[in-house]
């Protein structure tokens, strides 16, 4: 038998290292040539990593999270025959032993060299360490038998115990009848009264009621996706001073000439929604306040304005927020963009979006449909200058001067890079894309 190590291949041009963000397999596996090992992410783009030969999984080089440099040892296999030469390194002259790859450096916490146990006081709960494990739950709780949901035992029944035990729950003030025992036949013991009284005065409503105390601390490493969104959310706070600005538009028109096109669609035409209207109007608008379309490159001091409307469009997968891009939005027409949103939005929930989809935005639209709430303060796609909210459409009443009347309402909550526009410029550009998303044909005009 011999041995194949599997380093990490290089996954992108200028690429030098990816986090490992999932195993799929573990020490021991088998695994066949082409199965899938592992995934690393790079720039929001998931690799994954195929088996070049067959063999037992004998070691992993990294845990999930974890930063793998390209070229590093990665995965070890016990493979048939004498393994590759390319994984040895040189011992003696003239011999060659199979490389042992260093061992994982344990865990740090906050930069430390290693982590140290956290010593917490024991809960006012603890279970004495007198008491048998048998009788403990996870968090040092007294157990409760399968299907109790009310005393332990029935209306009228006597509990077992001693005349001992008995003394000593008088003396604590405790009702057998609500303590669990477990000796035969229910038979309560001296350790099950001391468990009992260990936990205090809620331990008779607990197992009345079958509420208990839940003292777990789940914890949950960031990895991949998760931690790319939480880089860029807190580079984008750190940076950029936000101004948000919120107006409501009257879309009962727009409301009206949607459902009015979507009713006379072709069939290779896609159903819109209020989307490509307001990417629409953001292309007209933009043409008039072109400093909305632009990135600020705060480092070299240096605004980057578009002549390209390349519309980032937020959208929520199973693993995070991801942007999609719908590029050149300013040669689309109404349903173009639609097809392109929809078309961009399925390959993101399954993963098939590429790097460039998923880059080169120059303003962000953020949506959440139907739960989009009243107001929401969206942070800034970094390194744009803007991002345009849509929240809910509401019915309201609305006065026209003589009644109210029962209008379609809807805020844009949007958000702007105070340090390039500022709030007169905002509200200004908000009011052009309101005056348009308010008189619909003034979009195709």
């Amino acid at each position: 038998m011999g041995q194949h190590t599997i380093k990490l291949p290089d996954v992108g041009e200028g690429v030098a290292e990816a986090e490992l963000v999932e195993w799929h397999v573990k020490i021991g596996d088998i695994v066949r040539e082409d199965s899938v090992l592992g995934a690393v992410m790079t720039d929001k783009a998931t690799v994954e990593i195929p088996s070049p030969v067959e063999g037992v999984v004998e070691w992993l080089g990294a845990e999930i999270g974890d930063t793998v440099a390209v070229g590093a040892p990665l995965i070890r296999l016990k493979v048939e025959g004498e393994g590759t030469r390319d994984q040895m390194i040189e011992d003696q002259p003239g011999e060659m032993t199979p490389a042992e790859p260093k061992p994982l450096p344990e865990k740090t916490v906050l930069g430390e060299a290693k982590a140290k146990p956290v010593e917490h006081a024991p809960p006012s709960d603890a279970v004495p360490a007198s008491v048998s494990p048998r009788k403990r739950g996870e968090q040092g709780a007294e157990l409760v038998r399968p299907g109790m949901t009310g005393a332990p035992r029935a209306e009228g029944e006597r509990p077992l115990a001693s005349p001992a035990v008995r003394l000593r729950a008088k003396e604590s003030g405790v009702d057998l009848r609500q303590v669990v025992g477990t000796g035969p036949a229910g038979r309560i013991g001296h350790e099950d009264l001391e468990a009992f009284i260990a936990r205090g005065p809620q331990a008779a409503a607990a197992i009345a009621t079958g509420l208990q105390r839940n003292s777990e601390i789940k914890d949950i490493k960031i990895v991949g996706l998760r931690r790319k969104i939480a880089e860029k959310m807190a580079k984008a706070k750190q940076r950029i001073p936000h101004i948000t600005y919120v107006e409501e538009i009257d879309v009962t028109a727009l409301e009206e000439l949607r459902a009015q096109l979507n009713k006379a669609k072709r069939a290779d035409q896609p159903k819109l929604t209020i989307l490509p209207f307001l990417m629409r109007a953001l292309v007209k608008a933009i043409a008039e306040y072109p400093q909305m379309n632009a990135m600020f490159d705060d480092d070299a001091g240096i605004i980057h304005q578009y002549g390209a409307v390349n519309i980032g469009m937020a959208a929520q997968t199973r693993s995070g927020l991801v942007v999609a891009t719908v590029h050149h939005a300013e040669a689309r027409d109404l349903w173009e963009c639609g097809a392109e949103v929809n078309r961009l939005a399925d390959a993101a929930k399954a993963g098939t979006a590429t790097r460039e989809e998923l880059s080169g935005s120059t303003i962000t639209i953020t949506s959440l449909g139907a739960i989009g709430g009243v107001v929401t303060t969206p942070v800034i796609n970094y390194p744009e200058v803007a991002i345009i909210g849509v929240n809910k459409i509401m019915m309201r009443p609305m006065w026209d001067g003589a009644t109210f009347q029962p209008r379609k309402m809807m805020n844009l909550s949007s958000g702007f890079d105070h340090r390039v526009i500022d709030g007169w410029d905002a509200a200004v550009f908000i009011q052009r894309v309101k005056a348009l998303l308010e008189t619909p044909a003034m979009i195709f005009v």
